[in-house]
């Protein structure tokens, strides 16, 4: 199939575009990129895409599948089916399943249940399901599988890393505090041969202790119990202290302060191998919305501050923050259902992510386009390992088409997704993927 997408807004990271062009598609590649195109065979598809915009597929550096083990919260398919929607080609799923991904069977059972094949060119752990439902025009992405770094990620542990990277993971983390700083050293000797990423999400748990909202006015005001910002912060001067006498590149998952984001620009500054990422309601809302008392906004980590917020922000515009990931984390209705304290923290964001970013960051002039779409895209595919190509001719299609203006509503009928903690459930939000190639 060849289509022509005229006059669209093609925003690339990796060539550092932002213009209105004619592009080619067929057979899987883009085969012309010009300001007008108009040799083309008869059987072309021509669009009018004034007004929308092209990019590289979108990446998500870590979520929540409730497959195996929980597939009343989602399944793999209906997890597959909402990144599409969300505009994502490429996606990894945390190993916080049940059984946890701790072992190659697991991984080889995976791989077979959703149909795939493995990825070329040494890409392991991709594969791409054996058609997308018909309810869906898009492709199904890529999903990638990160491997659990403790066994049945009990902290206590380590599995069988160099087995698991042979069987195809695209990287190890557990997706939850790892606080034995001995263990953790021992993880970074092991994995500096293996050559693949590692992700850690510093946090103190006895600091934490059973606070649920960021320390501040906001948190006395609505009277919830407080987490400190030195609960983030002493795990993350921990963890750069082992990286700087190590040597393993590590990634820094869920910053969400101010002082992380110092602390993180000071080590990159003197050239420690790491990389670091928020998540996208992190860089949206801060502690003001929990006035609504709404459990999808009851996060871990919480939302920042005013003072977070703004460093976040400034931090991804920068760089320092490399990426923006989604960490959607589905419930179902009964679990969601209690007091902001009790309810498990976590909300979904694959389908929302992308709409509700470009309307408060990009449309109010907060971010660039280039900026938005390169912590969604480029930057969180180069902390997996991985490049994405430019809007070139004779490059693969990994494209998402996004229309900036139409709205829709968050709703049941709407959403893939087979959960609904959200707090825009039932509201109207402005921009929505219109199609993906992958």
């Amino acid at each position: 199939m060849t289509e022509l997408l005229q006059k669209v807004r093609v925003i690339d990271p990796v060539s550092e575009i932002d213009e209105l062009f004619d592009v080619l598609i067929a057979d899987g590649y883009i085969r012309e990129v010009a300001s007008h195109i108009s040799d083309i065979s008869a059987d072309t598809q021509i669009r009018d895409c004034q007004g929308l915009v092209l990019g590289p597929g979108l990446v998500d550096l870590y979520s929540h599948s409730g497959e195996p083990g929980f597939e009343e919260r989602e399944t793999l398919s209906s997890f597959l089916q909402a990144a599409a929607a969300g505009g994502f080609t490429r996606v990894s799923i945390l190993p916080d399943t049940s059984p946890v991904i701790d072992n190659p069977a697991l991984v080889a059972q995976l791989q077979k249940r959703r149909g795939g094949t493995r990825g070329q060119g040494g890409q392991g752990g991709n594969f791409s399901p054996l058609s997308p439902p018909s309810s869906l025009s898009s492709p199904l992405p890529l999903l990638h599988l990160w491997g659990a770094i403790t066994v049945d990620i009990a902290g206590k542990q380590m599995t069988e890393l160099a087995d698991l990277a042979s069987a195809g993971v695209v990287g190890f983390t557990d997706g939850k505090p790892l606080e034995n700083l001995a263990l953790v050293r021992r993880v970074l000797e092991y994995l500096q041969p293996l050559g693949k990423p590692v992700a850690f999400w510093p946090s103190d748990r006895q600091l934490t202790a059973n606070g649920v909202m960021r320390e501040g006015t906001n948190a006395l005001r609505f009277g919830l119990p407080p987490i400190p910002t030195s609960a983030e912060t002493t795990a993350i001067a921990a963890m750069l202290e082992l990286v700087a006498t190590i040597g393993t590149p590590v990634h820094i998952m869920r910053v969400s302060t101010a002082r992380s984001v110092e602390l993180i620009a000071s080590a990159k500054a003197a050239g420690l191998p790491i990389t670091a990422s928020t998540t996208w309601m992190h860089v949206l809302l801060d502690t003001k919305a929990v006035k609504s008392y709404h459990s999808s906004l009851h996060l871990d980590p919480p939302l920042g501050n005013p003072s977070d917020i703004a460093a976040l922000r400034t931090g991804v515009r920068a760089g320092v923050i490399d990426a923006i990931a989604i960490d959607h984390t589905p419930y179902s209705y009964e679990e969601k259902v209690q007091a902001f304290a009790e309810a498990p923290p976590g909300a979904i964001g694959l389908e929302l992510a992308l709409p509700l970013l470009w309307q408060y960051l990009v449309e109010t002039e907060e971010f660039t386009a280039l900026e938005l779409w390169r912590a969604l895209s480029t930057n969180p595919a180069e902390c997996l390992g991985e490049k994405v190509s430019a809007i070139a001719p004779d490059r693969p299609a990994e494209l998402t088409l996004f229309d900036p203006q139409q709205t829709w509503k968050v709703e049941r009928k709407s959403l893939y997704t087979l959960s609904q903690n959200t707090p825009w459930l039932g509201q109207q939000l402005k921009g929505h993927v219109v199609q993906t190639w992958c």
